[in-house]
């Protein structure tokens, strides 16, 4: 049994845009505002204002682009606490690519 590499920087660095491409869709936000946030900005703070409905919307575009069924693996979604977050658990849970 092999394990699956863990993600490079690059693939980290990758997914992370194209979550925060997501986060500004969902959110309904400027796609350059959000890139420019820091890392560790709430999802659901006064920067981003995710709303519950953006978060379904933006966890169901996640699983389609990536296969990783964030509701299923983190219950308690602590991993929609911030961009850095969410970037971390789907990257570690991201399947070979």
């Amino acid at each position: 049994m092999t394990d699956s590499p863990t993600p490079s920087l690059d693939d980290r660095a990758a997914v992370e845009r194209e979550l925060r491409s997501m986060i500004a869709e969902a959110a309904r936000l400027d796609a350059a505002a959000v890139a420019d946030l820091p890392a560790a900005t709430d999802l659901f703070g006064p920067e981003i204002g995710l709303t519950s409905l953006a978060g379904v919307t933006l966890l169901g575009r996640i699983q389609q682009r990536y296969g990783v069924d964030v509701a299923a693996l983190d219950l308690s979604l602590d991993s929609l606490q911030s961009i850095a977050t969410l970037t971390d658990f789907v990257t570690a849970h991201l399947g070979p690519r």
